[in-house]
Order: structure tokens, then C-alpha cells, then sequence
């Protein structure tokens, strides 16, 4: 059986990381879904499809997860809800069951008459990608909230600094 795991990783943050593993306990395979895929650049979505593409696929061969059953696909939004989800399925393959826990993306799902499930959170108030931005753009400790490769890739391509700026010119 074959999960969907949607969101839009920015960054990919150890919340993530145990959903992937939690949903890979019980499914065969997993689509990892990069929503918004068309935005980058801005303080709710700093990184490329590319870059998340590139972070979470390293992040989880550091991880030794088997990336073999693991797919990872962009999704552009559309910005029309009725139509939203017959796009995500034109755009990844097949799936059983989808994984989300922003309401609205579950409630297209389930409209659809789609199953959606859910995993268990870590530490919702500081693993989030709003949190983790915001104290990466503060430059205070947020490398404890992401996986240890996904740290070292968001420094090495200095897309810390891109936050960092981007929410300087917000002010």
C-alpha cells in the first residue's frame, strides 16, 4: 500500500522525519508531496522545490531510511479548492490513504471521499516550519528542531542567510 504525506517542508524539521518513519511502519511506499511548489523566496516559503527536494532526500539517506519506497514529487498550488485535489492526483502516482494535519487539506481529501490520517506530533509549539524560520531569521538555536543533515545542507547552501534576509526586508 502506498501513503501520501503532503506538505511543504520549509525546512524539513524532525516533525517530519518521524512521520515519514512513523507512516513507512505501516505502508510500503510513500509520496512525499512538496506542495506550493511554485513559490520560493519569500519568508512563508524561503526554498525552492529544488532545495526541498534536495534536503529531504539527503536528509533521509543520512537517516538510513530506504529511499527506494519514496517518492519525492512538487505539486504548484492552483489556488482553487474544488479543483485541488483531482490536481494533486493528476500530478503523483496513485495513493491509498493521505497524511496531513493542516485542516484544510484534509477536509479536500476527505470531500473527495479520500481516507486521511494522522500521526503523532512531536513538540508542535517549537518543531514547526513557522517556528523554526522565525528563530532562524532571529539567529537564535533552531538546528535542534531539524534533522542534522537537513542543518547541515540549509548552512552549507546558505539558504539561512536567505531567511534571514527575506524577513529583514518584511520589517
Amino acid at each position: 500500500m502506498r501513503a501520501l504525506f503532503v506538505g511543504r517542508f520549509q525546512p524539513f524539521h524532525k516533525g517530519h522525519l518521524s512521520t515519514v518513519k512513523q507512516i513507512l511502519e505501516k505502508f510500503d511506499e510513500l509520496i512525499i508531496m512538496i506542495g506550493s511548489a511554485q513559490y520560493s523566496h519569500t519568508e512563508h516559503n524561503p526554498f525552492t522545490a529544488g532545495e526541498r527536494i534536495e534536503i529531504i532526500k539527503e536528509t533521509l539517506l543520512d537517516e538510513n531510511i530506504p529511499f527506494e519506497a519514496i517518492y519525492i514529487i512538487p505539486v504548484p498550488d492552483t489556488g482553487i479548492h474544488p479543483i485541488w485535489v483531482a490536481h494533486v492526483q493528476s500530478l503523483v502516482p496513485s495513493f491509498d490513504v493521505v497524511f496531513t494535519h493542516n485542516k484544510l487539506v484534509e477536509k479536500l481529501f476527505t470531500d473527495k471521499g479520500i481516507k486521511v490520517q494522522h500521526t503523532r506530533l512531536l513538540d508542535r509549539a517549537h518543531i514547526s516550519g513557522t517556528e523554526i524560520r522565525k528563530k532562524i531569521a532571529k539567529q537564535e538555536n533552531w538546528e535542534q528542531y531539524v534533522p542534522p543533515k537537513t542543518a547541515e545542507l540549509i548552512k552549507k547552501k546558505r539558504l539561512d542567510l536567505r531567511i534571514i534576509e527575506l524577513f529583514g526586508e518584511q520589517k
